[in-house]
């Protein structure tokens, strides 16, 4: 008999499923649900860097992928032998003892800070920079050290710190918190019991400070010292941590009903979605697998006898087995890459929205086509455009820090800056300007690992961005002077949290030799051309110059007196 996983990868607008048949890999079915609360952007204001997802868009997108995979493949549901789920992170949620998440407990049913927090929510600014602060002056242990020696806004004690501050509604009814990819694995289990429940060593190394050398997570008395309500937390979170080849449990007889499953199909640990992207794509020592799309995650795996203790400056964390067990996992990335572009499209697409969409001249009808063929070629013609303007031609100097930066060295102060305008300087200079600066950055992520000794001789691009524009990756490869393969999975993440499921099932002995055989394979190389690389070098030298500036003369506030 056949035996089927699925792996469920949550992105930040939708989530998808994938049905892979465990012999071969091959993807049998996928399904995509886009959440309709955050489509409406319900819960969050751009302005102040607030993103927040309600959990029901999760827990409907749960049933109506999985179960779409097994109607579409036709299979039979009891041979579906493990689930694994990877989400975005840090992305923390408030939860009740039970594990109920706060925002479906009554009154709380439209409180932003009951929801979760997604990972691009940069609002506990204020909070990371007192985390540093404290880590480095308290006269204790430095727990930031594995994290790259800077705690970030966009990661979880931040986070939690400022909406307790900032709600003491949801302070008191916050009996503990869950990262999104440890809640959608708990929902799914028969036994459920917050404190036995496996956390995930992924999401607790990179992003909450935990490292077996000092026992689990910081000390209640450095918690204490940020808030007496952390060191109180702490008793009611985790000690141990579990890698994502592990059974968390079995699927609940009441979720079984649900999707058409098998109380025998076993549950792995979860994982963030970069990090099963990169098991997806075959990754292997010395290769850093990008996973591209509205910002970026950078991956690599590294032997113990390499790292050993050395700690990597500037990185978003290295811990033990968060992509493949016994082997140290280290993480950067960019707060934004596709959505640079985005941020390009909605204010070029400002007068369509705003005049010609609104105009009593167009008939509906014609409104929803012209929309409909705008989405359609904005970003593709913009880049046919961009493409064909001379490496050679003056072009504006941009930085990609729109959503501040995660990596190298974070920041989530900074903003972004456009320089060398001119009156020639047209949209398509612009966008060829953004797309440059993306590309910059990921190199500035390169030469950071390469200065701290972790040897990059390949890359691979995963992901919608790396699949869709032949242009944005060959401007990468003559940045970073690479080769780059492009998985062909168009699920990669997905693709690796099946891969996690199927180890964990008891179908392979281990990870590496799960994705041997059911990994993606790769559609398209880029190769670096040499008569462009100088070229680029060049550009980097004024990105870097421009972002020296904006430093010192871009995080100023107004004062509102």
């Amino acid at each position: 008999m056949k035996n089927y996983v699925i792996g469920l990868d949550y992105g930040t607008d939708s989530v998808r499923a994938v049905l892979v048949d465990s012999e071969n890999g091959k993807e049998m079915a996928s399904d995509t649900y886009y959440y309709p609360r955050w489509k409406e952007q319900k819960y969050c204001n751009a302005a102040i860097n607030q993103f927040r997802q309600h959990p029901l868009d999760h827990m409907e997108g749960l049933e109506k992928t999985i179960k779409g995979v097994v109607e579409k493949s036709g299979i039979d549901g009891k041979t579906v032998r493990g689930i694994c789920i990877d989400t975005t992170g840090s992305s923390p949620i408030a939860v009740t003892k039970e594990g109920t998440p706060l925002a479906l407990v009554e009154g709380f049913e439209e409180n932003p800070n009951a929801m979760m927090v997604l990972w691009k929510d940069h609002t506990a600014i204020n909070e990371a920079n007192e985390i540093n602060e404290l880590a480095e002056n308290w006269g204790g242990e430095n727990y930031t050290k594995y994290e790259g020696g800077i705690y970030s806004s966009e990661w979880f004690w931040a986070k939690i710190t400022h909406v307790i501050r900032e709600d003491e509604k949801v302070k008191n009814a916050a009996y503990s918190w869950m990262e999104h990819c440890d809640l959608m694995t708990f929902m799914l289990l028969e036994d459920q019991d917050l404190q036995s429940f496996k956390r995930s060593r992924c999401a607790a190394g990179h992003k909450a400070m935990w490292h077996q050398s000092w026992g689990g997570l910081p000390s209640e008395d450095f918690l204490n010292r940020l808030d007496p309500y952390l060191g109180q937390l702490r008793g009611r979170l985790y000690e141990k941590t579990y890698t994502s080849d592990e059974v968390a449990g079995n699927l609940s007889a009441e979720w079984a009903q649900k999707l058409g499953l098998s109380t025998d199909c076993v549950i792995a640990v979860g994982v963030f979605d970069a990090h099963s992207g990169a098991v997806g794509a075959k990754i292997d020592k010395h290769t850093l697998v990008r996973v591209m799309g509205t910002s970026t995650c950078d991956i690599i795996i590294s032997s113990k006898e390499n790292v050993g203790d050395k700690t990597v400056k500037g990185i978003c964390g290295q811990v033990d087995g968060s992509v493949i067990p016994d082997m140290i996992g280290l993480e950067a990335g960019q707060s934004a890459f596709g959505d640079v572009l985005a941020w390009f499209k909605d204010v070029l697409s400002w007068p369509l929205d705003n005049l010609v969409f609104n105009s009593d001249i167009l008939s509906e009808e014609q409104k929803q086509q012209l929309k409909a063929e705008a989405e359609k070629n904005f970003i593709r013609k913009l880049s046919e455009e961009a493409e064909k303007i001379d490496i050679f031609e003056s072009l504006p100097i941009a930085l990609d820090w729109i959503n501040g930066r995660r990596t190298p060295d974070a920041n989530q102060e900074l903003k972004s800056a456009i320089s060398n305008l001119s009156l020639g300087s047209k949209a398509p200079h612009i966008f060829k300007a953004l797309i440059n600066a993306i590309c910059f950055g990921s190199k500035e992520i390169v030469n950071r690992f390469e200065e701290e000794g972790v040897k990059i001789n390949s890359v691979i691009g995963i992901g919608g961005v790396a699949r869709k524009s032949p242009f944005i990756m060959q401007t990468l490869a003559n940045v970073l002077d690479m080769p780059i393969k492009v998985a062909a999975s168009d699920e990669a993440p997905a693709l690796g949290a099946a891969i996690y499921a199927a180890v964990a099932a008891g179908l392979y002995p281990n990870v590496i030799e799960a994705s041997k055989t059911l990994g993606s394979g790769f559609e398209a190389e880029y190769l670096p051309k040499k008569e462009e690389v100088k070229v680029y070098a060049e550009l980097m030298q004024a990105y870097k110059e421009l972002g020296a500036f904006a430093e010192k003369s871009t995080s100023h506030k107004i004062s509102k007196k």
